[in-house]
């Protein structure tokens, strides 16, 4: 059995990060599927889903991480073609990676008690998102 549904976001950019675990659980539990994966997906190239602990002082470490790692403020090909300045962003994603895969067991997600599942929009602006949840099992 698959069952296909989306979470909407309306996000701030810049490294936002909102936690998206109880929309995902829901979805889950609704779609009645007891034992298989769900993967969570991102379209688009500038922002990602990843796992960590939801805590403000985790959340700004891997912020200045990824700083440290991909400068914000220095120049990037894309932004000299298309002169948007989210050259950063793009680069932060396609590391990040936009999809999250987790095993469901008797009809739950097997998350660790500290792991929430979190999506980073990496934009230079606010934006609309659609993160598409997937759940094949039985």
């Amino acid at each position: 059995m698959v069952h296909t549904d989306s979470i909407r976001l309306n996000t701030k950019g810049f490294s936002d990060t909102i936690d998206i675990t109880g929309k995902v659980e829901r979805i889950v539990k609704d779609s009645g599927i007891k034992n298989g994966i769900v993967t969570v997906f991102c379209p688009g190239s500038t922002g990602t889903i990843t796992t960590i602990e939801f805590e403000s002082g985790v959340i700004k470490d891997l912020q200045n991480a990824l700083e440290k790692i991909v400068p914000s403020d220095i120049p990037y090909e894309h932004d000299y073609r298309w002169r948007d300045g989210n050259g950063f962003s793009h680069v932060r994603a396609a590391l990040m990676k936009p999809s999250l895969s987790i095993p469901i067991v008797h009809g739950g997600m097997t998350l660790g008690t500290w792991q929430q599942i979190v999506f980073i929009d990496f934009d230079n602006r606010s934006r609309r998102r659609e993160i598409v949840v997937q759940i094949i099992g039985e």
